[in-house]
């Protein structure tokens, strides 16, 4: 009998494990990749956007000294732009009531990964099963099996399924899920330009598009677009001199000049999803399985870290009382509080998003309000500010 397994080794799986075993429990985690791509993951062209919170939580485990310093670029302002009006809504730090520092950190999401394997690999209490498919998870009163490809069987008084927004653990628990899918993907690269960002990210709310771009050290920045499904995979196929021609086109207007591709290019359906419970009996779920964000907010990275600590906590203070850490008070307990930080988000974003993709002259006209009304109240503006930072408590045990 292990104490728990975690389905994912992705970084909320892996998160999740370090915290548990310096809590004294010994996880095993089960991936479906083999190790040498959890080792050294390839770039993927996700650049995350980690609040203060998070980052807090990356030092408390050890991963975020394993960030090279250079790699990490702070998020100094950000701007909202609605179609070709001028006006843009602002969040900085002053907003916050915190001077000069930071409102976030961007990172690229395959070196925090890598970081997280780093860590966990060297806490020997956990024991890591890479290129290991799960194929059926099954609970009863006292265990949660799971049974893996080789024939091998895993019991533990709690599985954690943090295995993707379409969870497959999710499913075969009968845990049904909320699917919006927007019929929108999404291409991510890194490009370059010759006007400085001043580490302001720009969220550009065109008609047609949406427009992210993410500062990056170096004068570079993450481009996130947005389009319809067809347009995106024309843009995937194009020579590289042809796509950089047509991004500088289409990015005219927010003053950046001749834009160059600086790396691969990569693309993502735009689907967002929310589990109709994020437990049941000996089952609990993390990351995407449980909540999966539209990268609007740039949240979902962080509320999944910040779900892997509220699970890990309450499993530990079980543990500390000597109860059961897969009974249902303890997991009734870790979901009340991750509701909480994640349902009005989630439903905030996806209106969000619903407005922002519309076309229609209401839709330019509510977007427009949304904005101006926005920019008056300055307490909108701190509490926008406050929200993106997170500075939430990260306690030091």
């Amino acid at each position: 009998m292990h104490d728990v397994v975690i389905i994912g080794a992705g970084p909320v799986g892996l998160a999740l494990a370090v915290l548990l075993a310096r809590e004294g429990l010994s996880p095993v985690l089960v991936e479906r990749q083999p190790e040498a791509a959890l080792a050294d993951p390839a770039f993927d062209g996700r650049e995350i956007a980690l609040t203060h919170h998070s980052r807090a939580l990356l030092e408390r485990i050890g991963a975020w000294d394993l960030i090279p310093a250079e790699a990490i670029s702070p998020l100094r302002q950000a701007r909202v732009l609605n179609g070709a009006d001028p006006f843009a809504l602002t969040f900085d730090t002053g907003g916050a009531g915190r001077g000069t520092e930071a409102l976030g950190f961007l990172v690229a999401n395959h070196l925090i990964r890598r970081a997280l394997y780093g860590v966990a690999r060297s806490v020997p209490a956990i024991d890591l099963r890479a290129g290991t498919a799960v194929e059926r998870v099954a609970t009863g009163p006292a265990a949660a099996e799971l049974h893996l490809a080789g024939g091998e069987v895993l019991q533990a008084p709690l599985t954690v399924a943090a295995d993707t927004r379409f969870s497959q653990a999710r499913k075969q628990m009968g845990i049904a899920a909320s699917v919006r899918d927007f019929r929108r993907s999404m291409l991510v690269c890194r490009v370059e330009h010759t006007a400085p960002h001043g580490h302001v990210a720009t969220e550009w709310f065109d008609y047609g598009q949406t427009v992210a771009l993410l500062p990056l050290n170096g004068g570079a920045s993450s481009l996130v677009l947005t389009r319809a499904p067809g347009e995106i995979a024309r843009l995937m196929e194009l020579p590289p001199l042809a796509f950089e021609a047509e991004m500088t086109r289409a990015l005219r207007r927010r003053g950046l000049g001749p834009v160059r591709l600086a790396s691969t290019r990569h693309s993502y359906p735009l689907a967002a999803t929310y589990a109709r419970h994020f437990a049941s009996p000996r089952f609990a779920l993390a990351g995407d399985a449980a909540v999966g964000m539209l990268p609007i907010t740039a949240h979902g990275f962080n509320l999944g870290l910040r779900g892997a600590e509220t699970l890990a906590d309450a499993v530990a203070e079980a543990r500390r009382r000597g109860g059961d850490i897969g009974a249902p008070a303890v997991l009734r307990r870790f979901e009340a509080a991750h509701r909480l930080a994640t349902g009005p988000l989630y439903a905030a974003t996806n209106a969000i998003a619903a407005l922002y993709s519309r076309e229609d002259l209401p839709a330019r006209l509510a977007r427009h309000a949304v904005l101006r009304v926005g920019g008056a109240l300055s307490p909108i503006r701190q509490a926008v500010s406050a929200m993106l930072m997170d500075r939430g408590a990260t306690p030091g045990r």
